[in-house]
């Protein structure tokens, strides 16, 4: 098949809303959702400040079983549906071969730390150990081929790159991807804290996640979910679907340099970009937006800025940089779904969401940074970094349609 293949639905709950329109408004409003953790007892942890996902709402036509789902299963249920609901399909859902590409973290965690918070005892509850794709696709009555992934934080964007996949090879008529990520959990963010990997500024939460800031001093966890209908041009221009952008490419690479700590030298990273962009025939000075990978770890900034001076040589100066996590947090797998969300947003919208908290930007991060407040732009072309733990790089380029 050598159709574009372009995003006709969106389905997303984060901290900022439940909806593109909802998040979209935070993002270029500037509104950070990093708060004192609520959802546990963090009194005794290194780091008390979070992003955190409130209660998920039921999406039309599921049943009150709904309510008990785990929360992981809600939300990656309510993200699909609507994604379907958004792009129209889904009275069409059981007509058409609906493929399914979700990432999620390792879902052992969260059934363990379940069972503790119900009987602290120890003893197992009872619930159903059931992997999450192959539910969701099971609730929404979709038949296509499914997936789950897992590269960290980079997941998002490995799950659109598969998607575009199925559809050229021909094996559905549509795919749904993106990733679900509900990591704001007592062992998630002990753990983080003793790799001394998150933010300690638990006395100023909104100002904890700096990226590029010459105060970072690590990310900042969050939590939500992103997922995308993806489908052929030509399908969707039959239909006369709302198109979001086109996935244009995706760039992938690996550093096996660490499990955990970012590669100081960025050539891999800088890599995947450089694939994107020749896969999607964009040259540097054709880029007007990038949103960044941009957590907020000493190392992890650096090494990004390097690599896009690299990439973009004598255009870097001008071409705009963001880094959302500032607001969002560092939602972990659903990151770079999350990201591509917010580059489709920026072309809708013309305007370039900001990169708050960045007061005094660190010299060896410099680049044409978006500092503070969103700036209106005409967005053709964004690209979107995601570097995961391990060494799984990716970069995403959207186009406008």
């Amino acid at each position: 098949m050598t159709d574009a293949t372009w995003i006709t639905g969106v389905g997303v709950g984060v901290p900022h809303g439940w909806s593109f329109d909802e998040v979209m408004d935070g993002l270029l409003a500037g509104r950070s959702a990093v708060r004192t953790v609520r959802g546990f007892d963090v009194t005794d942890y290194p780091s008390t400040v979070a992003a955190e996902l409130g209660d998920t709402p039921r999406p039309p036509d599921i049943g009150e079983e709904f309510a008990t789902w785990t929360r992981l299963e809600q939300l990656a249920v309510w993200c699909a549906a609507t994604a379907l609901r958004d792009a129209a399909l889904w009275e069409r859902r059981t007509e058409l071969r609906i493929g399914l590409v979700l990432g999620t973290a390792g879902e052992g965690p969260w059934f363990w730390e379940e069972d503790s918070r119900a009987n602290p005892t120890g003893v197992p509850c009872g619930r159903d150990r059931r992997p999450l794709t192959p539910f969701v696709a099971g609730v929404l009555d979709v038949s296509g081929p499914t997936i789950t992934l897992s590269t960290a934080c980079a997941t998002g964007n490995f799950a659109l790159s598969q998607a575009r996949r199925w559809l050229q090879l021909g094996w559905c008529d549509v795919c749904l991807a993106g990733a679900c990520d509900r990591s704001v959990s007592p062992l998630v963010l002990a753990s983080f804290g003793n790799l001394r990997a998150v933010s300690r500024r638990n006395d100023d939460p909104v100002g904890a996640s700096r990226p590029f800031d010459r105060g970072r001093d690590g990310f900042v966890l969050g939590e939500g979910g992103t997922v995308f209908v993806l489908e052929p041009s030509n399908a969707a221009r039959a239909r006369g679907a709302r198109v979001y952008g086109e996935l244009a490419a995706v760039g992938l690479t690996s550093d096996a340099y660490h499990p955990v700590v970012p590669n100081p030298d960025p050539a891999q990273a800088a890599a995947a970009v450089r694939k994107a962009l020749a896969e999607a025939g964009v040259n540097a000075a054709d880029v007007d937006y990038v949103n960044a990978h941009g957590t907020g770890t000493p190392v992890g900034d650096v090494a990004e800025a390097v690599g896009l001076r690299q990439v973009f040589g004598e255009h870097w100066r001008r071409v705009p940089v963001s880094a959302t996590k500032s607001m969002t947090g560092h939602p972990i797998t659903a990151a770079s779904a999350l990201e591509a969300l917010a580059c489709l947003g920026a072309m809708a919208r013309g305007a370039i969401p900001p990169t708050i908290n960045l007061t005094d930007p660190d010299p060896a991060c410099e680049l044409c940074h978006v500092p503070h407040a969103a700036r209106e732009a005409r967005v053709r072309v964004a690209v979107s970094n995601s570097f995961g733990f391990g060494g799984s790089n990716s970069c995403t380029v959207l186009r406008a349609v």
